[in-house]
C-alpha cells in the first residue's frame, strides 16, 4: 500500500540531474576534451559513492561494538553488514579492469592537468581506514609524513579527529577481552591448549627421530624447526614473551584477545561460537580485498606510469607497493593459523563448558 503523499518520480529521487551533471574534465578548460578522461571521473565517483556505502554499513556495526554488551542475536546482523561490505570489496576490485581500458597513452592526454589532485586527498578513503584501524602509527614511514600535508585544513582537522576515536580494531579487541570462557570455574583454555600443543610437539619430534630414512643433516633441521614452533606456543601463552612480540610489532592484538580469538577458531563448530567465527572470517577478508584493491591499484599505476611519481607527489607504484605489504589490519588474524590446531589433536571440551557452548533442552513436562 503506497504510504507517500506525494508521488515519487525516479530521476528526482536518485537526484540525476546533480549525479550525471557532475562530471567536468580538466583538460577542456585548456585544450580539446581528452575523450578519457570521463571514464577517469566516472570511475572515481563510483568509488566514492561505494566507500560511502561502506562507511555507513561500518557505522552501523560500530555502534553495535561501541556498547558494554553485544548480544548474540546482534552478531548476525553484524555479520551480514560485513558480508555486504565484501561483497562491495569484490565489486570495486573487478572495476579497476574499466579504468586499464585506458591505455598510458590516453592517461597522458590529461594527466597533467590534474596536479596536484590525488588519491591522496580521498577523505572517505581515509576515513574507512582509520575507521577500521589503520592510524598513523600503523602506517608506513611515507604516509606518517606525508598522510595529512595534501589535505584542506578542515578535512586535516576531521580526520585528525577521527583518529582519536575508538577503531573497529579495537572495539573488537575489547569484545574478544570480555570472552568469559578462557578461565571458568576449573576450566582453564591456556592450560587445555598448552597440554595440546606439548604433546602434539613431543609427538612430531619423537616421529622426527625415529625415521630412518632421512640424513641426519635433514632430521637435525626439522628438529630445530619444531623447536621454533614449540618457542612460538610459548611466546603466545607467556605474559611477558608475548608483550615483547607485541612490542616489536608481531602481535597488534591483546594476548586474552588473541586468545579469545584463537579458543573461538579452534572450536567454531560449537554453536556458540559459530557467529563471532563468521565474524573474525569477516575480518580477514575485508583485510585482504583491501590488500587486494592495493595490489591490483599498485599494478595499474605501474602500468599507467612506469617509475613516474604521482600527481600527489609520491614515488607511484614504488609508493603503493609498500602500502599493499605494510599498511595491514587484522594480520593477527591472519597468522593465528600459526597456532591452529589439527581437529584430530583438539582436546575435547569439559561436559560443562560444551553445555554453556551449546544448546541443550530439558525434558518437556
Amino acid at each position: 500500500m503506497q504510504k507517500n503523499t506525494t508521488p515519487c518520480y525516479y530521476g528526482d529521487y536518485l537526484q540525476l540531474d546533480k549525479i550525471l551533471t557532475a562530471q567536468a574534465p580538466e583538460s577542456a578548460k585548456y585544450a580539446n576534451e581528452a575523450h578519457d578522461e570521463t571514464l577517469f571521473i566516472v570511475v572515481h565517483q563510483v568509488y566514492e559513492l561505494w566507500f560511502k556505502q561502506i562507511l555507513h554499513e561500518l557505522k552501523a556495526v560500530m555502534a553495535v561494538f561501541a556498547e558494554a554488551e553485544v548480544k548474540d542475536q546482534q552478531l548476525t546482523g553484524i555479520v551480514h553488514k560485513l558480508k555486504r561490505v565484501i561483497s562491495i570489496q569484490q565489486l570495486l576490485n573487478q572495476q579497476i579492469a574499466v579504468i586499464e581500458t585506458m591505455t598510458p597513452q590516453d592517461f597522458m592526454s590529461f594527466r597533467d592537468y590534474l596536479v596536484p589532485a590525488s588519491g591522496f586527498q580521498s577523505v572517505q578513503f581515509k576515513m574507512l581506514e582509520i575507521g577500521l584501524g589503520l592510524k598513523s602509527e600503523y602506517r608506513i614511514d611515507f604516509d606518517k609524513n606525508s598522510f595529512y600535508s595534501r589535505l584542506n585544513e578542515k578535512d586535516r582537522h576531521f580526520l585528525e579527529a577521527l583518529e582519536t576515536e575508538p577503531s573497529l580494531f579495537e572495539r573488537i579487541e575489547k569484545w574478544l577481552e570480555r570472552m568469559p570462557f578462557l578461565q571458568l570455574d576449573d576450566f582453564s583454555f591456556w592450560q587445555m591448549y598448552q597440554n595440546a600443543t606439548e604433546q602434539m610437539l613431543d609427538e612430531d619430534a619423537s616421529t622426527v627421530s625415529g625415521i630412518e630414512q632421512i640424513a641426519e643433516q635433514e632430521r637435525q633441521l626439522q628438529l630445530a624447526e619444531i623447536e621454533r614452533t614449540r618457542a612460538k606456543f610459548a611466546a603466545l601463552l607467556d605474559k611477558d614473551k608475548y608483550q615483547e612480540l607485541q612490542t616489536d610489532g608481531s602481535f597488534r592484538l591483546s594476548q586474552r584477545a588473541m586468545l579469545s580469538a584463537l579458543f573461538i577458531s579452534l572450536y567454531q563448530e560449537e554453536p556458540v561460537f559459530n557467529l563471532p567465527f563468521q565474524l573474525l572470517t569477516c575480518l580477514t577478508e575485508i583485510d585482504e580485498n583491501l590488500t587486494i584493491w592495493r595490489y591490483k591499484h599498485a599494478m595499474m599505476v605501474q602500468r599507467m606510469l612506469g617509475t613516474k611519481i604521482g600527481t600527489g607527489g609520491s614515488s607511484g607504484h614504488d609508493y603503493l607497493k609498500r602500502t599493499t605489504e605494510k599498511n595491514r589490519i587484522f594480520t593477527d588474524l591472519f597468522n593465528m593459523a600459526t597456532f591452529l590446531l589439527p581437529k584430530s589433536d583438539l582436546p575435547v571440551l569439559p561436559e560443562q563448558i560444551k553445555r554453556k557452548l551449546g544448546f541443550y533442552f530439558g525434558p518437556e513436562r
